[in-house]
């Protein structure tokens, strides 16, 4: 969300998320169904959360450790835990915005003992400050912290591998969405394209991606006015629209790196058709990100 949060306090801005949930998702009372991604040991559970927020319960299965992503919804991630029957040790916060921190205090005090990550002094509760390359472990799960700022100068990915049974994924945050990115409110393109391009791009192509909101159908939409002819894009709306038209609507993630590599034009910005559209062939794949950007902030789809 927006760069104005850092402006008002804390309490205006959890009241209007409150407001913006209620006008968007009404007696409902979120805006996706909850769902359980699981692999060979590793259980993901997708918590929604406000008006198009996604929260994350990791859990290491043979040790039913776990750490949950962004809780800024304390009581939902309180009553997973208990269902899942899990030991919660951990936090992982990708950045400081209050859509994403700002349930660290209340989780907190409700659930002493916990170890909070997060690369920015503006996290509440923060216990174990990170940095690029620093490690944790969850049971069996090895996570690696990745700086990505751009959207916020202290946000931060966490890429997760479960070694012995090869798994991977990776908790993106405002950095990076299905079929987006986040907007340049503390950093620059620069930045940006190091984040997607250099950094989350480099990932293993099978990792899959948890991004931080339900973006899906309009990220998609920017992508297919960028790149009208890419079918990779047409057949990813077609899933998503399946996906959100179901009652209640189910979440669109996870994609994986690959996926992102042929549907999203900010992991484009070195492709010619993107080039081509963004005006900047031949000045290289940073100023193709930076007139994306500029672009998309203004884009409003075709109904």
């Amino acid at each position: 969300m927006g760069g104005w949060q850092r402006l008002i306090p804390n309490g205006v801005v959890a009241a209007y998320f409150r407001v913006e949930k209620l006008l968007k998702v009404g007696i409902r009372g979120t805006h996706s169904a909850q769902a359980l991604t699981s692999g060979k040991n590793m259980q993901i559970q997708i918590l929604p959360a406000l008006s198009d927020n996604y929260m994350y319960l990791l859990i290491d299965e043979k040790s039913r450790e776990a750490a949950i992503v962004d809780p800024v919804a304390p009581d939902t991630v309180i009553k997973a835990v208990a269902d899942a029957k899990v030991n919660l040790t951990t936090v992982l916060t990708t950045h400081h915005h209050w859509d994403h921190a700002g349930g660290n205090k209340d989780l907190i005090q409700k659930m002493p003992g916990l170890n909070v990550l997060g690369g920015d002094n503006r996290i509440d509760g923060v216990t174990q400050f990170v940095k690029d390359g620093d490690s944790a472990k969850i049971g069996n799960l090895d996570i690696k912290c990745y700086t990505t700022p751009c959207h916020t100068t202290g946000h931060i990915c966490y890429f997760v591998v479960d070694s012995e049974k090869d798994e991977k994924v990776v908790f993106t945050g405002d950095t990076l969405f299905l079929g987006g990115c986040g907007r340049f409110f503390e950093g620059t393109a620069e930045q940006m394209y190091a984040a997607l391009v250099e950094k989350l791009g480099s990932l293993p192509k099978e990792t899959k991606v948890y991004c931080g909101h339900e973006y899906s159908l309009q990220n998609l939409a920017y992508g297919a006015h960028v790149e009208p002819d890419n079918q990779d894009i047409q057949a990813k709306i077609k899933f998503a629209r399946e996906k959100r038209e179901q009652t209640p609507p189910v979440p669109t993630v996870p994609s994986t790196i690959q996926e992102e590599m042929h549907i999203n034009p900010f992991m484009r910005v070195n492709e010619p058709s993107v080039q081509e559209h963004a005006g900047t062939t031949g000045k290289g794949g940073i100023e193709t990100m930076r007139a994306l950007r500029a672009e998309k902030d203004n884009f409003k789809p075709k109904k």
